[in-house]
């Protein structure tokens, strides 16, 4: 993978832990010579994981609305700034950039974020890894959840492995890197729907 697209939050808990990770997590990909792209703000842990990127010589590839621009959140410091004009944009742009998608906490815009990729895999318009950091064990309550829609039959067991989660970022990454792409629903027949 040469760029992930990361997920996280731009807001900054009282636990700086958080931001403490989201900088260590920059820092790593960096160091690993994978490029960062995320939605070019400087606030929270966003700012957080392109700060830890840029101190390691990394490329961060920012992408924000230009709503949240003129409101004076964006990171100039960026390698790369594009300003585009709807959250769909920045999105598509996310996967358009990047080789997979990893997800530290984060809060309503992280999961609009996180569940668009898991869905476009699933539907097969990207076979990209989808990665869930679940540091602290911030996500348990998700995963369950995602545990249930897979039991209760809304999402079909060949899918149920999109979403790869890991509390550790180098088994994570390992995962990621040796990810297999499954069978999306647009290549599926009737009957296996």
């Amino acid at each position: 993978m040469k760029r992930i697209a990361v997920y996280c939050g731009s807001g900054s808990p009282a636990d700086e832990r958080y931001a403490a990770l989201a900088r260590d997590v920059g820092r790593n990909l960096a160091e690993r010579g994978i490029g960062v792209v995320y939605g070019g703000g400087r606030l929270g842990l966003m700012g957080a994981v392109a700060g830890g990127a840029l101190e390691a010589g990394g490329e961060v590839i920012g992408v924000i609305p230009q709503a949240l621009a003129d409101a004076e959140v964006a990171n100039n410091e960026c390698t790369s700034l594009t300003v585009v004009q709807t959250m769909h944009e920045r999105k598509q742009a996310f996967t358009d950039l990047s080789d997979g998608f990893l997800t530290l906490p984060g809060g309503v815009g992280t999961m609009d974020e996180l569940w668009e990729a898991v869905s476009w895999a699933q539907l097969g318009y990207h076979s990209k890894p989808v990665g869930l950091l679940n540091a602290f064990s911030f996500y348990d309550h998700l995963l369950a959840f995602a545990q249930h829609m897979t039991d209760v039959g809304f999402v079909r067991p060949v899918h149920a492995a999109i979403l790869l989660a890991e509390q550790d970022l180098d088994v994570l990454l390992a995962r990621m890197t040796a990810y297999v792409p499954h069978t999306p629903i647009i290549q599926m027949k009737a009957h296996q729907l």
